[in-house]
């Protein structure tokens, strides 16, 4: 159908959604800020529950799409709302006229430095889930490995649920994203000890909780109910975690040869930056806002526009691939009734 769609955004949403369209008669147009396709995902060594490849499943979701138009390295420069269309102007010159606007722009990891009693950037053994993903994926960085790992520790909820950090709402992925690391890490250095600090634990997915009694059964990860309070590096460079365990009632204090933290997922800057062109609603947390929470996530309140995945709330990839199908159903069906 010659019908312009233009999904902003390439990670695991828009590549989904892209895929569905095409198999509805379409043919969507792509648009990514960056030169590769896979968002997040592409930057990931492998998932939860199943320690499936992340890759593997890039590779599925972009070689679905190889009938798309697809622009890489490339920005909206702006969108002019037309009477029944909108005019996007892309960064490369190019100019769309489409009636139908998907937004899959997803998310951004808050920034850990922002919590300065972590220690993110200041001391050298302190890390992201995302720079431990990294290293997973390409055994390239120099914290990790360079001296014998004996005990390692991960700080849940670093930026979620944190009215100070002004992100109240959970991640979502955070708790299970610690306890598939953990083992991981384990894995690697069998003899290391594995700590995870934690409020509380949210094995909402299926398979997640199996997954937690795992690691602390088979791979003996010890989870510490409590908030880290201070973090502190010794005289040898290793890191120094004081923390209260609730459930025990008592301090504890343990020094780690690796901290990593859990950074949660807040809204990309990106997302609102395109969406005020228009203009569109964000919500209290600050990502894109869906005409209703229940029936209509996927629809904005502007008419032709669409979002699918992590641009309005932290989600799986589960969720976000069935909501990308969602979308693309949806956005199949405002077509037809044009």
């Amino acid at each position: 159908m010659k019908e312009n769609i233009v999904i902003i955004g390439g990670g695991a949403a828009g590549l989904e959604a892209a895929g569905q369209l095409i198999r509805l008669g379409y043919s969507p147009i792509i648009v990514e800020k960056e030169d590769h396709l896979g968002g997040h995902l592409a930057e990931w060594h492998c998932l939860f529950p199943d320690m499936t490849p992340a890759s593997d499943i890039v590779g599925r979701l972009a070689g679905a799409v190889s009938d798309a138009n697809i622009f890489t390295n490339t920005e909206i420069l702006f969108i002019n709302h037309l009477k029944d269309s909108y005019n996007v102007m892309l960064s490369n010159g190019v100019s769309i006229i489409a009636r139908v606007i998907l937004f899959t722009t997803g998310f951004r990891l808050f920034d850990a430095a922002r919590k300065e009693e972590y220690g993110y950037g200041i001391y050298n053994q302190v890390i992201t889930n995302s720079d431990l993903e990294h290293w997973f994926r390409t055994g390239d960085d120099d914290r990790i490995g360079s001296v014998p790992m004996e005990a390692v520790g991960f700080v849940h909820c670093v930026g979620s649920r944190d009215e100070k950090a002004g992100n109240a709402q959970c991640s979502k992925v955070c708790c299970i994203t610690a306890v598939k690391q953990a083992i991981e890490m384990k894995k690697r250095f069998p003899d290391a000890m594995v700590y995870c600090f934690y409020m509380d634990l949210r094995m909402f997915g299926k398979k997640y909780e199996d997954f937690y009694i795992s690691a602390q059964r088979d791979y003996g990860v010890r989870f510490i109910r409590g908030r880290v309070s201070e973090v502190s590096e010794n005289i040898e460079g290793k890191v120094v975690v004081k923390a209260e365990d609730t459930l025990a009632g008592k301090p504890v204090r343990v020094t780690l040869d690796l901290l990593v933290l859990m950074a949660g997922m807040v809204c990309n800057p990106d997302s609102t930056k395109v969406a005020s062109m228009i203009p569109l609603q964000t919500d209290s947390d600050g990502f894109l806002k869906s005409k209703d929470n229940i029936l209509e996530i996927t629809s904005s309140s502007r008419k032709g526009i669409f979002y699918a995945g992590a641009c309005t709330g932290p989600k799986t990839v589960p969720e976000t691939l069935a909501e990308a199908r969602s979308a693309a159903l949806d956005i199949h069906n405002f077509i037809e009734s044009l």
